[in-house]
């Protein structure tokens, strides 16, 4: 059976440890983390880890669960498709040439992707977008040269007015 992909947004107290504690639960319990994502919120105590990993519904619980039990751990929220919006950040480093530089500008339009740095030899291009639209524009981008690419790994929020903090 196919494993589904989760997306969990872990509220934590913005101290040293806390994110190895997060991880090394994680490995404890042999469960892979395919992307993590971490930063500062609205509130400066507070970091929010956001993870996605693939399991069944039962794994999920597991992970959810023994998240709450963590120390410093504030909130637990896996955000569902239906509910959320997640996103990445892209950059990718191809090459520049005379012969397919304007195909690689019109794969950037048709994307929505943007050039933010140009040179003779390489275009680095940053993109924003769910995880199927980045894999498509790399594909895309194979045959031109891929030189380097980073990705930040999904950050998600809910739709509406509400918090996780305040629900």
């Amino acid at each position: 059976m196919d494993k589904k992909k989760y997306v969990i947004a872990v509220y934590v107290e913005n101290k040293y440890g806390v994110l190895t504690r997060v991880t090394s639960m994680f490995t404890r319990r042999s469960f892979n983390i395919d992307t993590l994502a971490v930063g500062e919120t609205e509130h400066p105590e507070y970091s929010r880890i956001t993870i996605s990993m693939r399991g069944d519904e039962a794994d999920k619980v597991q992970i959810v669960n023994q998240l709450k039990k963590l120390y410093n751990v504030k909130k637990v929220e896996v955000i569902e498709d239906e509910i959320g919006i997640r996103r990445e950040l892209l950059l990718l480093k191809v090459k520049n040439n005379s012969e397919t530089r304007s195909d690689v500008k019109d794969c950037i339009e048709a994307f929505r992707a943007k050039i933010v740095d140009y040179s003779a030899e390489s275009l680095c291009i940053e993109m924003t977008g769910d995880t199927s639209k980045l894999n498509a524009f790399i594909e895309n981008m194979r045959p031109f040269g891929i030189i380097e690419m980073c990705r930040t790994g999904i950050v998600a929020i809910e739709r509406g007015p509400d918090s996780i903090l305040t629900k």
